[in-house]
């Protein structure tokens, strides 16, 4: 079955002063692309969530939009609109700053399992990291991960996840990737990304493309 990817790019009040969506979307595009996935970009965030219907993996490489306070502007289509692709079981891939996102939407949180909470959550500066490879819940191991990016700390966890891959700082292990179900969606979270360095390591890209084939697993053999 050919599979249909979207990807939601930061732009407007989903854009931030620290990471180059306009960058990275493209590079991400590039990965699913050589995995076999038909892939298109919309840098209008909520527009994004109105043109799920015929979406295998909706990917959300965008930032907050709450950084200046909630203005309110998320139209109620665009939240229906996600809400319906979940309950169709459309696959789902955040990136990074996507643990941030969205928060004019009530089923974003819940499903992703997680999220960035401003003067709790943390990352120490950018460079060189290792996330240590676990497994996938059908047991298939994955390799560490070498990049230059930043970790994710501290984040608030939502109900339960499967981690693929983890972070240890300080004695103190943190997720750094996980997949999980929210009825019939599958989701899978990379929290790294930070800038296109992060998408020069083979290790990332590989674990970005099993991200995405995981997400999008049950619909392939459906």
């Amino acid at each position: 079955m050919h599979m249909y990817a979207l990807i939601a790019s930061g732009s407007g009040r989903y854009a931030d002063p620290w990471h180059p969506y306009a960058e990275t979307s493209p590079l991400l595009a590039a990965l699913l692309r050589e995995d076999g996935f038909s892939v298109r970009i919309d840098d209008d965030v909520d527009h994004a969530m109105t043109r799920l219907a015929e979406v295998d993996l909706l990917v959300v490489n965008a930032g907050d939009p709450w950084r200046s306070g909630p203005d309110g502007r998320t139209q109620q289509a665009s939240i229906d609109g996600l809400s319906a692709a979940l309950a169709r079981g459309t696959g789902v891939l955040a990136v990074h700053a996507a643990l941030a996102s969205l928060r004019d939407y009530p089923d974003w949180a819940a499903a992703i399992g997680g999220m960035w909470i401003p003067g709790s959550s943390w990352h120490p500066e950018r460079g060189a990291v290792t996330a240590s490879g676990l497994a996938f819940p059908d047991g298939s191991a994955v390799a560490d991960i070498d990049v230059d990016d930043e970790q994710y700390l501290r984040l608030q966890r939502i109900g339960r996840s499967h981690t693929v891959a983890e972070h240890l700082v300080d004695g103190e292990r943190h997720p750094a990737a996980w997949v999980r179900e929210w009825g019939p969606a599958r989701i899978a979270v990379d929290t790294l990304g930070h800038d296109a360095r992060s998408y020069d390591s083979p290790s990332h890209r590989a674990l970005v493309v099993r991200l995405a084939r995981w997400a999008t697993t049950h619909r392939d053999t459906a």
